[in-house]
């Protein structure tokens, strides 16, 4: 008759004094005859090792083992049990060997990114209260493809900004970006799996922590979070009075006026800047956004004649460039961390609303154009916002002159 091991619960004959799996003394009588402490049974196939360090006076001279996996001869891989892995008795070692194979986690130095993902998120999602702190995480980690099959253990900083920097998705809309406040949750979550490795040893370094994110990221992500504000007609009219006086203003006002995104405005070229036909193409960040044509406003045409051939002058392939703290020629890129701190500079000296923030002038361009009755396509055309309707999107052919028309409206 087979009955189950009171300790491993697997099943053994109600003859048996101790348990053929797991050693387990079940009938005390018939012990003292077979003298079964003389000489402990040997642990099942895969089950773990336990070995006593001899000729040394240790507390702990049990030392366990956890099979991981076989070689290419089929022999067993052992690897050292974590978080403990020596014991003062054997049965000691036996029992957490046995916790072990219940709940067995792995332990194998050459797991991929992915199977280290996969353990940890099976531990770590129990730990969140609500859905939200699981989806910020399944999210963050759709963008780090390109490392899922990559060694945990090879896994540098590079590669973790490679992943925040290049990474993409593919949905039914496109190809996607990484935004400023995904990269802070890619980085945050790198930081909690590579500290889940570094506690069971399979990495030797959590390089997730060596880096900081730029200022940059930073700035943009908080920039994000807040609310965005226009600006007054005033406010407007004060920019004007010293588009000539005041450096950088007339990049506000190219802005207030085209709608581009501060970090977009210093990545337009000037091989893209069409001054005969009035057009400039750029743009980033979403699928609607690339490579967008957006007409120039005759109100800020002289504006974009100017910095095209101080551009030319100094020998620049941007539109826009920060010529007022560099002189090298690799320094004049205008950054968004560089146009913020202009921007802040221009809102005290002007006085206008210190609340104002780089990203107000593109809500300035989509507020006049809704209030002089742009289109509204064209106006989604303009900033780069995606257009759900399928006939607009898809069936209606825009021409470029109509663009014109349409931006033309605000006055």
């Amino acid at each position: 008759m087979l009955i189950k091991c009171p300790e491993c619960e697997l099943q053994v004959s109600d003859k048996a004094v101790v348990c053929p799996h797991c050693g387990f003394v079940i009938n005390h009588k018939q012990l003292r005859k077979v003298n079964v402490a003389s000489k402990r049974r040997r642990l099942p196939n895969g089950f773990g090792q336990i070995t006593e360090l001899k000729n040394k006076n240790l507390r702990n001279p049990f030392r366990a083992y956890v099979t991981v996996g076989k070689d290419s001869q089929g022999r067993c891989i052992q690897r050292p049990l974590k978080p403990q892995t020596y014991f003062p008795t054997y049965n000691e070692a036996y029992a957490a060997l046995i916790e072990y194979n219940k709940n067995p986690y792995d332990l194998d130095r050459d797991l991929t990114v992915k199977q280290l993902y996969e353990k940890w998120i099976d531990t770590y999602f129990k730990t969140l209260k609500s859905k939200s702190g699981t989806r910020t995480i399944t999210s963050a980690w759709r963008y780090c493809s390109t490392i899922y099959d990559m060694r945990a253990k090879d896994v540098r900083a590079r590669h973790i900004k490679g992943c925040m920097d290049n990474g993409t998705v593919t949905d039914k809309n496109g190809v996607k970006h990484a935004s400023a406040n995904t990269k802070e949750k890619i980085k945050s979550m790198f930081n909690l799996m590579f500290d889940y490795a570094l506690e069971f040893e399979l990495v030797d370094k959590n390089y997730a922590r060596t880096f900081k994110l730029s200022d940059e990221v930073v700035n943009e992500a908080e920039e994000a979070k807040k609310p965005h504000i226009d600006f007054t007609d005033e406010e407007i009219q004060t920019l004007w009075n010293h588009v000539d006086d005041l450096q950088y203003v007339d990049i506000v006002l190219f802005q207030c006026y085209s709608g581009w995104r501060p970090q977009e405005i210093g990545l337009l070229e000037l091989k893209n800047v069409d001054l005969e036909n009035g057009f400039i193409t750029g743009g980033m960040k979403t699928p609607a956004g690339i490579d967008r044509l957006v007409p120039i406003h005759p109100k800020i045409k002289a504006i974009v004649e100017r910095n095209y051939t101080l551009a030319q002058e100094i020998g620049s392939d941007y539109l826009f460039n920060c010529t007022d703290t560099h002189t090298h020629r690799s320094s004049y890129k205008m950054t968004y961390d560089k146009y913020r701190h202009r921007f802040d500079d221009i809102c005290q000296a002007l006085e206008l609303n210190p609340e104002h923030r780089a990203h107000d002038p593109r809500v300035q361009f989509i507020t006049m154009a809704k209030r002089y009755g742009v289109d509204e396509y064209a106006v989604k055309y303009m900033v780069g916002h995606q257009i759900k309707d399928v006939t607009e999107a898809i069936y209606t052919k825009r021409k470029p002159e109509w663009l014109q028309t349409e931006i033309r409206k605000i006055k």
